[in-house]
């Protein structure tokens, strides 16, 4: 085992994506990636500001997002997914953007503000 010391923190951690996200864009690119503009700006981030959580990469789709505290992060996650679904009340079946989220609580480790868990 190396010496070195490596920083770890304990960290809940929100990941998001769209389900059927590459069906989306197929259908309508320019329409998918709008609404995903706009359900980041005005509720994703939102949220997640609300809750204490930090972005800590975006992949076009989904985020990876650390919270220090788990109620936080399922709180944020619930929220999310209830604005969603009333977001879609009116939107076809096959047209709706939902988000699939998971909750993992664990250490983290630390390098260059990157987490390489």
């Amino acid at each position: 085992m190396s010496s070195e010391h490596v920083e770890r923190r304990l960290a809940a951690i929100l990941a998001a994506d769209v389900a059927g996200s590459c069906r989306l864009i197929g259908i309508d690119e320019e329409g998918t990636l709008a609404q995903l503009k706009a359900l980041r700006k005005t509720l994703f981030d939102p949220k997640i500001a609300e809750h204490h959580g930090r972005i800590v990469k975006n992949t076009g789709d989904g985020a990876l997002v650390e919270f220090a505290s788990v109620v936080d992060a399922v709180r944020c996650a619930d929220e999310i997914q209830r604005g969603v679904a009333e977001q879609n009340i009116d939107v076809p079946q096959v047209k709706r953007i939902e988000f699939r989220i998971g909750v993992h609580v664990g250490d983290v480790i630390i390098e260059e503000e990157r987490y390489l868990r």
